[in-house]
């Protein structure tokens, strides 16, 4: 059996998912649907058996597709989810899942009302690296998290329909999400607009988290357009060890055994605290392509049952975050 997938969206990013999908074991690419012909022309030689179409309806009223993959610009993403959802498609909707508390709240109930499969564009999850992080959390080898910080910027591509921070930051604030696993309690962003008036091309926000014991109390991210070069990094304190995830390195995870140590009899004295300077470890993590393995998932989920590992819940708990995030920029 497999899940015959639609894709709406075949811009940059869309052609990725139609190759993608074309390649995913137990699925079978049938429509693919842009407003552009000449995007639906490159289509034609990714996927020469895939139907192709202008409109997003042609889709959803097709007798050939069972899931519904939405890879158009941001702004659309919420409205083209809650319709694939009603004409009773499973779908995998990009980050974010829309661009509004209220329109990620109405993704959710029409996913609940459609009894289907919705599953969230956050990437970063299928990451076999970030796979790893969560497995050291779990395991306690870290000891208690201290804070996050995550940093994705380059010098590239500007968009004129979302800012930095819409663009790159659900990325990251869904492994933050996803690896902390506590409610944010506080919101507050910093940035500016030099390139394009009114639309943040760099920003920093801080997040505070609720009081939890082993979780950390804050996290730090910096997104950004405009820097000289490019940089996807996370970096992880804890009591016992720390580590850096650089997805831009041939050698991804870093886990350093350093930090201080407190003799027991000396607990209230910080002069007593003594530096541990330990060993870096490099371990191996077998590499899967993101993609592939979220693709892969999703036909699980429709298939086999599997629970979404980005639910409509984590949609909609990284879009409170980018929304706390905006009205901090704005204030």
């Amino acid at each position: 059996m497999s899940v015959r997938i639609a894709v709406i969206g075949a811009g940059a990013w869309g052609l990725s998912v139609v190759r993608a999908v074309a390649a995913t074991e137990r699925a079978q690419l049938t429509w693919v649907c842009d407003r552009s012909a000449a995007a639906l022309a490159r289509v034609h030689a990714l996927a020469p058996d895939a139907r192709l179409t202008e409109r997003a309806d042609d889709v959803l009223h097709a007798a050939d597709v069972d899931a519904v993959v939405v890879a158009t610009p941001s702004s659309t993403h919420a409205a083209l989810a809650v319709a694939a959802l009603a004409s009773g498609r499973h779908v995998l909707v990009e980050k974010p899942m829309a661009l509004s508390v209220e329109d990620a709240l109405a993704v959710e109930r029409a996913a609940a009302a459609a009894g289907t499969v919705l599953l969230v564009g956050h990437l970063m999850l299928y990451h076999p690296v970030v796979e790893r992080l969560r497995a050291l959390i779990d395991s306690g080898e870290l000891g208690d998290l201290y804070y996050l910080t995550a940093t994705r910027a380059n010098l590239g591509r500007l968009r004129s329909d979302e800012n930095a921070l819409w663009s790159l930051g659900p990325h990251d604030l869904a492994m933050i999400d996803y690896l902390v696993r506590a409610p944010v309690t506080t919101v507050t962003a910093r940035g500016d607009s030099f390139l394009q008036p009114g639309i943040h091309d760099v920003v920093f926000v801080t997040l505070g988290f609720e009081p939890r014991p082993g979780a950390p109390t804050l996290a730090h991210l910096h997104v950004s357009w405009l820097n000289p070069r490019k940089e996807r990094r996370m970096v992880v304190v804890g009591s016992k060890k720390m580590v850096e995830f650089d997805d831009v390195a041939p050698d991804k995870l870093h886990i350093y055994d350093r930090g201080y140590d407190r003799p027991p009899e000396f607990a209230s004295f910080a002069e007593y605290l003594t530096l541990r300077n330990g060993d870096v470890t490099i371990p191996r993590v077998p590499m899967v392509e993101p993609l592939a393995a979220e693709l892969a998932h999703f036909v699980a989920c429709i298939l086999d049952g599997v629970a979404p590992r980005t639910d409509a819940a984590s949609g909609v708990r990284v879009v409170r975050m980018l929304a706390a995030a905006q009205a901090s920029l704005d204030g």
